[in-house]
């Protein structure tokens, strides 16, 4: 479910009309709903009542202040990749002990950063981040608390891209040698196991493979226990997929979801962690675009748009589907036609969709991508020297522009020339 729905023939953002956040800002741009964020965190919250947990948002999917800040408000802590975005998590208000930093990258910079600034846990990848980070911590005088991401080797059914818990991907450690890493980390002076942790992959549209990653780490929370390790804390990752179609069918949903984790893990007594950022997000966002032209080809028409694949990189990257919807409610029975949903850089690539059915819509006509909150903004660039867009946030009939668009002076300006030129 999410706010954005057809009033007297308009499609609005809550109590907004988008053509009035269009007047404002201009095409094209993104605009989330408060209520959707709010909404879809709060049912994996209550998915999981009656049982130790925090629901850490995962903040890759967007990461803007006022997305933070507005989960973070409602109780959500945050998983984060990189310093830059542990750094956006504090600047919006979350405290140290809500953030966990994952990533199988870290650098000794990073760690030190977390630890100096606070953090909940860590969450490993190997060995040789595990030692890096015994160092850091020691030079500071401090323990640093840790999960280790085991690797189940379970196929998530997903798109190859974000697998990331089949034996081939790069992501933690093989579950097969758990045991001697537990180990090693327990001989580590500035280390503290606190837990297990595991992902998977993104947007799953079954339970399947979530339960069968979830009983490994049952299995082995037990045998670690055995050892003498002090499992507390089950970090379970994120990855429940979202309805990029209007459809009968959808994914599980979130309390399908905690069900199944209590089904799975509920006997362990252990406070468990879910990394949820695309259910959050992905549905309480939309791309707004305006056709420039309409184009007939060979064999086919093109609705050329002023969004771009560096707009939303989904289409290019992963194949990805987003319904595609005119601002203005077409007539109930009208016809449709086949379009090629395209944009103006110049690669063939820039693409949204092929063949797709849409209403008649002319030039300067506005049309909106649905499910296009999560991995929209945050991996847009400014190629084709084009502007990054603007994003807004809506709440009830007021909506504000929560990052704006950069002039072409600015972007220029960011150049530096050498002495030389």
């Amino acid at each position: 479910m999410d706010h954005f729905n057809y009033a007297q023939g308009i499609l609005h953002a809550e109590d907004v009309p988008i053509p009035e956040i269009a007047a404002a800002v201009g095409t094209p741009f993104y605009v989330y709903s408060t209520a959707t964020l709010l909404r879809h965190y709060r049912l994996f919250d209550e998915a999981l009542d009656g049982i130790d947990h925090l629901v850490c948002y995962a903040m890759k999917a967007a990461g803007n202040q006022a997305i933070l800040k507005t989960l973070a408000a409602a109780g959500a802590g945050m998983d984060v990749v990189s310093a830059g975005e542990y750094a956006r998590a504090r600047a919006a208000g979350v405290p140290g002990d809500k953030i966990v930093f994952s990533g199988v990258g870290k650098t000794e910079a990073e760690m030190r950063t977390a630890l100096e600034g606070g953090i909940r846990q860590f969450n490993v990848e190997s060995e040789p981040e595990m030692e890096a980070l015994n160092r850091v911590a020691l030079s500071l005088g401090v323990s640093a608390p840790i999960t280790i991401r085991v690797n189940p080797d379970v196929d998530a059914k997903t798109h190859a891209k974000i697998a990331t818990g089949k034996s081939e991907n790069k992501f933690g450690i093989p579950i097969s040698r758990a045991r001697d890493v537990y180990a090693q980390a327990a001989r580590l002076d500035g280390i503290d196991v606190v837990g297990i942790d595991v992902h998977i992959g993104s947007q799953l549209t079954e339970l399947e493979p979530f339960e069968l990653a979830y009983a490994k780490v049952a299995e082995l929370t037990e045998v670690l226990r055995a050892d003498g390790h002090d499992i507390r804390r089950l970090d379970l990752g994120g990855g429940l997929g979202i309805p990029y179609t209007r459809a009968n069918t959808a994914p599980p949903l979130p309390v399908e979801y905690g069900a199944m984790i209590k089904r799975t893990l509920g006997h362990l007594g252990c406070e468990i962690e879910i990394e949820p950022g695309r259910l959050i997000a992905g549905n309480a966002g939309l791309l707004v675009a305006s056709v420039i032209y309409l184009k007939s080809g060979e064999d086919r028409d093109f609705l050329i748009l002023d969004a771009a694949m560096n707009d939303l990189i989904r289409p290019a990257m992963y194949d990805a589907h987003h319904d595609i919807v005119p601002v203005e409610e077409p007539a109930a029975g009208i016809e449709q036609r086949a379009f090629d949903v395209v944009g103006p850089v110049c690669e063939t690539g820039d693409t949204f969709a092929r063949q797709r059915m849409l209403p008649p819509v002319l030039p300067g006509a506005l049309v909106a991508f649905r499910s296009a909150g999560a991995y929209g903004a945050v991996m847009a660039s400014e190629y084709n020297a084009r502007p990054l867009i603007p994003e807004v946030l809506v709440k009830d009939d007021q909506f504000a522009v929560i990052r704006p668009r950069p002039t072409i002076d600015e972007m220029i300006n960011r150049d530096s020339l050498p002495e030389w030129l």
